[in-house]
């Protein structure tokens, strides 16, 4: 694995399940990270525990709503105030939903896209313009298992994760020829509290988030020709 020392990574998300655990593996390749997500006790404790593993890399912590236009303009000038540049963005906020389509309504359609899809897009759009001034950039969106099949009572959360894997293969066409590296990782159901939520599925058999972060690690670090841009990540399930 490379030393990302002196590289800096946004993690989106960060207090979830998954994102957390990407941050101890960003912080085990010596990135200093800026963590967000909506609840700042547990992005505090999160760096406290980080930082007492790793006192060399620095961490900044931010909330942030990001359905409101406010609030992530608000976050994204403070990134900019903390951190000079941005070399590493990981989009692993999410808004999971089940619910019949007749009883959907256009708020939670609207919410869903807005964190799973229209805030990835934003923080894209702002900090590639860091990478492609360095020559060197990675984006990762977390998708899904439902970005590439749907299920019953799931028409907005398949729709928002088809989105991002859509715009994970449009960010990889564009930015590759300015060495940034987009990678869409789809895992299947995790063992998350949004995990929990999942129907007719035995929680027991899901992937452990700290495997799924440390492909992310791995994708990430990997600096060769060979790229893996969209990825699934599937669980076994052993009788």
């Amino acid at each position: 694995m490379k030393d990302f020392r002196n590289k800096n990574c946004l993690i989106v998300g960060a207090s979830g399940g998954i994102g957390s655990q990407i941050a101890y593996k960003m912080a085990e390749l010596n990135c200093n990270l800026f963590l967000v997500g909506r609840n700042k006790t547990k992005l505090s404790s999160l760096a406290k525990k980080i930082s007492s593993q790793n006192k060399t890399v620095r961490i900044e912590v931010s909330s942030a709503d990001l359905v409101d236009d406010l609030s992530i303009n608000k976050l994204i000038k403070n990134i900019r105030r903390r951190f000079h540049h941005i070399d590493i963005l990981i989009n692993a906020a999410g808004f999971f939903i089940i619910k019949p389509l007749e009883n959907s309504s256009i708020k939670e359609f609207d919410k869903c896209f807005a964190i799973n899809v229209r805030a990835p897009f934003i923080f894209s759009r702002e900090f590639s313009k860091d990478m492609k001034k360095r020559k060197w950039g990675r984006i990762i969106n977390i998708g899904s298992s439902s970005s590439y099949a749907g299920f019953k009572d799931g028409s907005i959360y398949c729709s928002s994760k088809h989105s991002i894997l859509g715009l994970s293969r449009a960010l990889f066409t564009e930015l590759k020829d300015s060495g940034i590296r987009t990678f869409c990782i789809s895992p299947g159901s995790a063992k998350t509290r949004m995990g929990r939520k999942s129907k007719n599925q035995d929680y027991l058999t899901f992937i452990e988030p700290s495997e799924i972060a440390e492909y992310v690690k791995f994708v990430i670090s990997f600096d060769k020709e060979l790229i893996s841009e969209e990825v699934k990540l599937n669980r076994i399930n052993i009788m």
